[in-house]
């Protein structure tokens, strides 16, 4: 398993249940933790089998000891969105794929980074070989090692005897049985990746314009959705409002799917793009507009049970606030600095709202429900 982020540290405790896994990084820490029993996100399950449950599992910063004998090498490192080229930078896949094939004949190198679509025919065309397939993983951060013991499905972009294998290793550590598997073209597979992001931002953003309206119009938000959402072909689930769609996936991959397109006509790919821009400028306009002279941003993480912030929401209508010059602070346990990005952060929840104009959250706590009156959410449904 190369990298142990939200994928491969759950991929990791799944497949360890039955197999000896190895786990490579870079980070000497996450090393050290791994080979201590320890997880490296924030995930409760994940804390649990590593404490109470028999895995083969140790971690190492050396490729030659990772790679040498494995019958599968996963890779599950980031891609970021590189906003200059339009694209993932899968500099850190291609890097690990060459390395895996030069280390290891026969491994089956089985790729869980989110890439572009045709980019696991450009690999198996660049190195002349058919051992480098895609597999997407549909992960919720704080629930990553849950949605792996019982995932909505299992895809693998060959159909060769050792993607036949890997899907029934996946199978074999998952609590859920009966588990739909899909064995398609790695395009394809690298599709249904992108779309299905996409939807889930595109289902975010239209309950997030509705909530738009219903601002401006003074209308009751949670009535509106509830009488929505009772229509079966429709349902409840990503329709509680939120400062727009974020984390390490949806942006990004709604991104890379909007230039997969190139010349193909459309129209709803951007203005799902161009939605979540418009809430962040629409919301930090309802708060500048209360005229703060502080405004408090009262956690930078996505979602409880979260450790990440990256990408987050929040953080769009903090630069705007901050872009308007009103003072802005921060409140968030899991930094350990002063400061984060040049704004100043308030260790102490007490004096960060007595500071505080208006406190700004994406999701609302109880933690703040004794300044309900200086409260800024669009949380209706109080929960993720």
């Amino acid at each position: 398993m190369v990298g142990s982020g939200y994928v491969g540290m759950s991929l990791s405790v799944i497949l360890a249940q039955h197999n000896d896994v190895t786990v490579l990084d870079i980070d000497t820490e996450r090393v050290d933790r791994i080979n201590n029993k320890q997880t490296t996100i924030a995930d409760t399950e994940i804390e649990l089998f590593l404490a109470e449950k028999s895995l083969s599992l140790i971690a190492t910063l050396d490729k030659q000891a990772a790679y040498q004998y494995a019958s599968f090498i996963i890779v599950a490192t980031p891609t970021n969105y590189d906003t200059d080229t339009n694209r993932f930078d899968t500099s850190s896949v291609d890097a690990v794929v060459e390395d895996a094939l030069s280390l290891n004949q026969n491994a089956l190198v089985v790729i869980k980074s989110t890439i572009p679509m045709g980019h696991t025919k450009s690999l198996q065309e660049k190195f002349k070989t058919d051992r480098v397939v895609f597999s997407p993983e549909f992960l919720r951060e704080g629930q990553a090692l849950k949605d792996n013991l019982y995932p909505s499905r299992i895809i693998v972009g060959s159909q060769c005897k050792a993607a036949i294998e890997f899907a029934g290793l996946l199978k074999q550590g998952a609590e859920k049985e009966n588990i739909e598997t899909l064995f398609i073209g790695s395009r394809e597979a690298e599709a249904v990746k992108l779309f299905a992001n996409t939807f889930l931002a595109m289902r975010a953003s239209f309950f997030n314009e509705m909530d738009s309206y219903a601002l401006v119009h003074e209308l009751d938000t949670k009535s509106i959705i509830h009488g929505v959402c009772l229509d079966t072909r429709i349902g409840d689930g990503y329709n509680n409002p939120s400062f727009g769609y974020g984390g390490y996936c949806l942006p990004k991959d709604t991104k890379q799917l909007l230039a997969n397109y190139g010349n193909v006509p459309q129209a709803l790919i951007q203005a799902i793009v161009s939605s979540n821009i418009i809430r962040k400028d629409f919301l930090s306009e309802q708060i500048i507009n209360k005229n703060p002279k502080v405004v408090g941003f009262y956690r930078l993480i996505m979602k409880e049970g979260s450790d990440n912030f990256r990408s987050s929401a929040i953080q769009g209508l903090m630069s705007r606030v901050r872009a308007a010059d009103i003072e802005v602070i921060i409140y968030e346990p899991e930094l350990n600095e002063s400061s984060f990005g040049g704004i100043k952060v308030i260790n102490n929840l007490s004096v960060f709202k007595d500071i505080s104009d208006i406190v700004v959250t994406n999701r609302d706590s109880e933690n703040l429900q004794d300044i309900k009156h200086k409260v800024f959410t669009r949380d209706v449904f109080n929960n993720n």
